[in-house]
């Protein structure tokens, strides 16, 4: 199993090493440090994951502590049935002083940060502890042994069983500590049963040594699993700790982000105010000029020069209004006055307003909203800069004798759709997406020329999440474009709250700001 790809390159801080053949050898080459040589190891990668599995084998032996003290205390009262006082006193003095110094250097390994050299010198206190300490268990049996009573015998032999088979449950996932400890255990045992020297003894030693390399087997494969599975956590804890990193750093772009585009905004609109007051004032004298309102001009040019000038300046100063919009709106400082707004009237307003412009080009400019339908709640100005931006842009993109619908209609989920449809050259599938973008101009735009910054959209899709509804672009090329604005059920005037809020002899102005609030 290669598990090179899937590994984290996080993983290589933590120096999980694999030892011998197994299926995760091929982790050695990525989770190698990749520390300088020069570099102090930190804790956790100097230990790698030997260390992780010793400490595992350490925090069961504090844990267990008292049950081996019980045991030994157990075999000496025993023992002085027929051993001397003083020799069982000698051996259980030095098996507990054994235990408390393997204690002792428990909580001090605990207690203070290692180097990888400080590591091995470790592992090999313990190692020397447990020696020391199984050697002092098996030496019982030569001590304690009866030459005329098996039964103390066997009562010997199953009290250090007992002991060497917790010793392989509490240290199982080490095996350097596991067989300097139970291995002398073991090796003492059967050579009790060899000095005996019968066939049963002989038996015995056997199956002693079977069991032992049995029991050194499964716990290699106890220390394989925790092996593998202490080399998945890191790699767990290493990807949540990348994770948490980049979730980080994209807060931190966003942040910055956010503050670039407040700055924009704010640039944008303290321009558009400082631009608008000359402005105002080319588009006045302009307009004097063209009207000669103070005498005719000697020269009809700068009569002609002087109605350039300000046809010009009015489409600058658009420019400039549209521009000071999308500040506003991106800024979040696009304040709305919510009032009942009827489509129908809004629409004809439009309609009246582009019907010159759409005469020019032979157009036909309709609405079809039923007078009877549902107002909203709306900003009415708001209401009027989406239609016009959306009439605006269907009548400059439509060939001449093309046509224009201004239609709206009740969905079926409550909402209200406003349409703009024109039988334009229509909008590519890869630009529809972009199209609600700030400046962003399509392909058929640029190449015919056609005049215009490409704020229209980007404003009427602020303006309508300002209201909480959404923007749909519906093009076909060559068949035309149907923009759709829908606006939430919410505020939509339908049943009672409708008659309330757009009857003002029905309620009071309180009453109906109060079910604008909770409606």
């Amino acid at each position: 199993m290669q598990r090179e790809d899937t590994i984290s390159p996080a993983l290589a801080r933590h120096n999980f090493q694999p030892q011998g053949s197994h299926s995760l050898g091929s982790l050695k080459s990525i989770l190698r440090p990749q520390k300088p040589a020069e570099a102090e190891p930190d804790t956790r990668s100097a230990i790698g994951w030997q260390g992780e599995l010793l400490e595992i084998s350490l925090k069961n032996q504090i844990t267990l502590a008292p049950i081996i003290p019980m045991l030994a205390v157990l075999m000496a009262v025993t023992a002085m049935l027929w051993v001397p006082a003083t020799n069982v006193m000698a051996w259980l003095i030095g098996t507990l002083g054994a235990h408390s110094l393997q204690l002792h250097l428990c909580n001090r390994y605990f207690k203070k940060e290692r180097t990888a050299q400080e590591q091995r010198d470790w592992i090999g206190m313990f190692a020397a502890s447990e020696l020391l300490q199984g050697t002092l268990w098996v030496s019982s049996l030569f001590l304690f042994w009866s030459e005329t009573n098996p039964s103390q015998n066997l009562f010997l032999f199953a009290t250090i069983m007992t002991v060497n088979v917790m010793r392989l449950l509490v240290i199982a996932n080490f095996m350097p500590v596991l067989v300097a400890g139970t291995g002398i255990v073991a090796l003492g045992m059967a050579g009790r049963c060899l000095v005996e020297q019968t066939n049963v003894h002989y038996a015995m030693a056997t199956v002693i040594i079977v069991l032992e390399v049995f029991f050194l087997f499964v716990s290699r494969q106890l220390q394989e699993t925790a092996r593998e599975r202490l080399i998945f956590k890191a790699e767990k804890d290493a990807l949540i700790q990348e994770l948490q990193s980049e979730r980080d750093r994209a807060e931190e772009e966003r942040k910055k982000a956010d503050s670039a585009n407040k700055a924009k905004s704010s640039f944008l609109a303290n321009m558009s105010h400082e631009l608008r007051t000359p402005l105002n004032a080319i588009l006045g004298f302009s307009e004097v000029l063209e009207r000669e309102m103070f005498g005719p001009l000697p020269n009809t040019t700068y009569k002609d020069y002087a109605g350039d000038i300000h046809t010009s300046g009015r489409h600058l100063l658009g420019l400039i209004n549209d521009i000071l919009d999308l500040s506003r709106i991106e800024a979040g400082r696009k304040d709305l006055t919510d009032e009942p707004v009827a489509l129908h009237e809004a629409a004809e307003q439009t309609r009246r307003l582009l019907e010159v412009r759409a005469a020019e080009k032979s157009l036909t400019l309709a609405v079809r909203v039923p007078t009877d339908i549902p107002k909203v709640m709306a900003d009415h100005r708001s209401i009027n800069q989406i239609l016009i931006n959306l009439a605006t842009n269907a009548v400059k993109f439509t060939p001449e004798g093309g046509e224009v619908m201004i239609s709206a209609y009740l969905e079926r989920d409550g909402r209200m759709a406003l349409t703009v449809t024109d039988n334009g050259p229509g909008i590519p599938k890869q630009e529809q997406r972009q199209a609600l973008a700030a400046f962003a101009r399509g392909a058929h735009a640029t190449k015919q020329a056609i005049e215009g910054a490409g704020l229209g959209l980007p404003i009427v899709n602020g303006l309508m999440e300002a209201h909480g509804g959404t923007v749909e672009i519906n093009s076909k090329m060559r068949e035309g474009t149907t923009v759709i604005c829908r606006f939430p059920a919410a505020r939509v005037l339908t049943g009672p709250r409708g008659e309330v809020l757009t009857s003002p002899s029905v309620a009071s102005e309180t009453q109906r700001k109060l079910l604008v609030m909770t409606g």
